[in-house]
């Protein structure tokens, strides 16, 4: 294990009817906020009239943003910029899923930077400061609200990239999951393999001595494996709902990774394959990870081992370590074909034609990108051949 320091300023605030808490945290706020939501849904179920009755309420001066895309876009945020630095916004309120909160952080640091967002997004320029924001979560998936990062795209040169900053941890982030009762059963399932995704993401690498942060990966894991089929079943279960929402913030405040770097190379080309194709970020990780595992698994037999034997109790008996771990994957592979998750690029219509685009986007900031094994573009262009 690494030496670290760990902090994460968000406070988290969970559980049902916690929105009334809204009231007291925007209370030593500015009076001007920046309202910031995506495509609607908040409106057909009545959050956004209770969160703007709150807001009134408090006598807040209301501006709005809406229609943040699934894959948050550069336009976008600079929108939210310009409205920041012309009225003078005081404070951000991100409504919505992961999209809407990485956009919201992207807004923060850029309404107080000289620099373009893109700039600081790509790594050219840094934030030195950000608007402070908060969060009502309504989908279980990225752990945005209760960490730094941020996912944006630019469509005009078809990248998409991850950044963070110490200055875009939410100030506080409100979580019911009653509000994530209407999430469709298909953003259901992406935001399952999104989290999950984020768990493995951390536990592929080569650091000893972490048995701790191995066990709570592993226990997120198991937990989402055990809730998943069972919530979509019943999709307005609030102890379904509530222990995926949990399991989401978790997997991604940094709790579960302290002293240890995880491996991130398929976030890396699944950001290629959606900066490309505009694909849900669930359901390219879904087709994706398992790839990634098979491609890489020589590197370290004996953590796949692992992998395979607690997660998915699978059991030596006369098999090589090689054929627990390789079980392992299967494992995983079928247990997200059983919830309904892609497995193909073809299930996009995505063909052989831009594989070579995709994989130069993966190495457009390093020639060798990932942890757990260091990939390069043909390793990149290997992954996805056998995703097709």
């Amino acid at each position: 294990m690494n030496n670290f320091v760990f902090q994460n300023p968000t406070k988290l605030i969970f559980g049902k009817g916690m929105l009334d808490q809204l009231v007291s945290e925007l209370a030593h706020v500015g009076n001007r906020i920046l309202l910031v939501y995506g495509g609607g849904s908040i409106k057909r179920n009545g959050l956004y009239d209770k969160v703007v009755a709150i807001l009134n309420d408090a006598n807040k001066d209301i501006f709005e943003l809406s229609g943040v895309e699934p894959n948050p876009r550069v336009t976008t945020a600079r929108k939210g910029i310009d409205i920041c630095k012309q009225e003078q916004i005081d404070f951000i309120l991100a409504v919505g899923g992961g999209s809407t909160i990485d956009c919201v952080k992207a807004i923060a640091a850029g309404a107080n930077s000289e620099h373009d967002i893109w700039d600081i997004v790509t790594k050219k320029h840094h934030a030195s400061s950000a608007l402070p924001f908060g969060t009502v979560l309504t989908l279980a998936a990225t752990g945005s609200e209760m960490n730094a990062g941020s996912v944006i795209t630019n469509w005009e040169t078809n990248e998409k990239h991850g950044w963070g900053s110490p200055y875009t941890y939410p100030k506080f982030s409100i979580l019911d999951p009653v509000h994530t009762y209407n999430v469709p059963k298909d953003q259901t399932i992406y935001g399952i393999v999104d989290i999950m995704s984020h768990a493995l993401e951390h536990y592929f690498h080569h650091e000893t001595t972490t048995h701790l942060q191995d066990r709570m990966v592993e226990g997120i894991l198991k937990t989402v494996i055990e809730t998943a089929p069972q919530l979509l079943d019943e999709l307005d279960s609030y102890q379904h709902r509530a222990t995926i929402l949990y399991s989401g913030t978790m997997a991604l405040n940094g709790m579960v990774s302290m002293g240890y770097q995880g491996d991130w190379a398929t976030h890396n080309l699944e950001h290629a394959v959606s900066a490309v194709h505009d694909i849900p970020h669930g359901g390219g990780l879904a087709i994706l990870f398992p790839n990634w595992m098979q491609h890489v698994l020589d590197e370290n037999v004996e953590r796949f081992k692992k992998f395979a034997q607690r997660v998915f109790d699978i059991e030596q008996g006369e098999l090589s370590d090689r054929e627990v771990a390789i079980k392992g994957i299967t494992a995983l592979r079928e247990f997200w074909n059983t919830i309904g998750a892609p497995n193909r690029l073809a299930d996009y219509n995505i063909n052989e034609n831009t594989i070579e685009e995709m994989a130069d986007k993966t190495v457009t900031a390093n020639k060798n990108f990932g942890n757990f094994k260091k990939l390069t573009y043909d390793d990149s262009v290997a992954i996805y051949q056998a995703s097709l």
